[in-house]
């Protein structure tokens, strides 16, 4: 290729005379020439501010969810253990884990052979009580006796009124003989009756008196006899309710073998165990043929249908947990959580040390699912996160961008390439997002997780997500 120079219209090459002669380079200064461009642009460089590559991201508005992140478990609502009703050898148990069982049907049986023997001795003993009962009566004085002497009172009594009439007649006579002597002596004074007239009438007034004194001691006598024979009876009615303490015993003899005669019954008749409700057969205890004593647990049975969460939580998070907050069941990054319901908060705190050592007072939150339970079982740990708080629309930011500045919370906004610290007030904070209240305005753009290298006006370049 030629190279043509304007001059006069006429190329170098056809008129030597006329060519522009240009100064020889060394190949020395050509290097030369090359570093000093080279250095120049370095310098250039060096003094050239370079963008920090961040990651950044808009500030939006959306559902916003504050929850209580904490570790649980599910449990069976009601779980029923199954337990041997009394003593003795128990056959070997034909179910297995996880067999479905109906209300009534035979879980377990204890041989019923130590059972029916006792029932047949306390059988045997009540008859004995009852027949020493009855044997009672022979004892009581019979119904003639007790006649014979009321007879005998009254025999008593009617001799005594004879007696006593005997002495009012021996009185009588007794009071007229003294009259005849006192006048058979005045008549034998005068000299109208002779001596053995008054003499006679002495003599009958003695023997009056002796009959009196004889009227009366037999009087006595038969007062005596009345009251003997009101003793006799006194004492035949006595010896008939002597036998009562007798039937008081027997009674509560009777009492207890019968009572104990029950409680054999029942016991036989409990041999038989069987499932009080329908479920799952979830574990068992006492497989094998053995001997157990009343209440050894054997099996455990449970509906696993009915399911609940068994959570439990810092105090502190305990305070803004209200029965009815929603309970999201995490199964997975990117499964849909299923959901739950907050029934109770348990009043009473307990102590647990935590995997570093140290004690926390937690509570158990207790919830039931609202989702149904279907890939769950009995005592299956879940990772949950109970809602405290949630809003529909909320103006928010990621909490990667928040960083502390004095007693604030700022952010460092991009804006022309260039990062601008703010300071915000933010409000409520989930785990990934905090809600703005004040300092930024939806579709700006924040910086996440920045670094010491980041200062206000430093410029930044998008290395990261928008």
């Amino acid at each position: 290729m030629k190279l043509l120079l304007k001059r006069d219209e006429e190329p170098l090459g056809e008129n030597p005379s006329k060519r522009l002669h240009l100064p020889p380079l060394s190949v020395k200064k050509m290097i030369y020439g090359a570093m000093a461009i080279g250095v120049f642009a370095l310098v250039i460089l060096a003094f050239r501010p370079t963008p920090i590559p961040v990651e950044t991201e808009k500030v939006s508005s959306g559902k916003l969810q504050v929850t209580v992140n904490a570790e649980g478990k599910t449990r069976i609502r009601d779980r029923f253990m199954i337990s041997a009703p009394v003593n003795g050898r128990l056959t070997r148990i034909k179910l297995y884990e996880g067999d479905l069982i109906k209300k009534g049907d035979l879980l377990a049986q204890i041989e019923p052979l130590t059972l029916t023997s006792p029932v047949k001795e306390a059988l045997g003993r009540l008859a004995q009580w009852q027949a020493q009962r009855e044997g009672v009566a022979t004892q009581r004085p019979k119904a003639a006796s007790l006649e014979q002497a009321r007879t005998r009172i009254n025999k008593a009594i009617a001799d005594q009124k004879q007696t006593e009439a005997k002495v009012e007649e021996a009185q009588a006579a007794l009071q007229q003989a003294k009259r005849d002597r006192q006048r058979a002596q005045g008549l034998q004074a005068s000299g109208a009756i002779p001596r053995q007239d008054r003499e006679t009438a002495e003599l009958k007034e003695i023997t009056k008196t002796k009959e009196l004194q004889t009227a009366k001691l037999a009087a006595k006598s038969a007062t005596s006899e009345v009251e003997v024979a009101r003793a006799a009876l006194t004492v035949l009615q006595q010896e008939k309710k002597d036998p009562d303490y007798l039937l008081k015993v027997y009674d509560a003899r009777i009492a207890s073998v019968e009572a104990e005669l029950e409680k054999l019954r029942d016991d036989a008749a409990r041999t038989n165990i069987r499932a009080p409700v329908a479920g799952k057969v979830l574990r068992i205890q006492k497989k094998s043929a053995q001997f157990v004593t009343s209440g050894t647990s054997l099996l455990e049975l449970g509906d696993v249908s009915q399911l609940e969460l068994v959570i439990d939580v810092l105090s502190r998070d305990a305070l803004n947990i209200q029965p009815g907050n929603t309970i999201l069941i995490h199964r997975g990054r990117d499964i849909q959580p299923l959901r739950g319901k907050v029934r109770l908060v348990e009043p009473a705190a307990f102590t647990k040390i935590s995997a570093l050592g140290v004690e926390e007072q937690r509570v158990n939150v207790i919830g039931d699912f609202v989702s149904s339970p279907r890939s769950f079982g009995d005592a299956y740990r879940v990772d949950v996160g109970i809602v405290v708080w949630e809003n529909k629309d909320v103006l928010q930011l990621p909490l990667s961008a928040l960083f502390r500045c004095d007693q604030s919370w700022c952010v460092f906004v991009v804006k022309d390439g260039k990062a601008n610290r703010r300071r915000i007030k933010i409000g409520h904070r989930s785990d990934l997002f905090a809600e703005i209240q004040q300092g930024m305005s939806k579709g700006e753009e924040v910086i996440l997780h920045p670094t010491k290298q980041i200062n206000h006006g430093s410029p930044v370049g998008r290395g990261g997500k928008e």
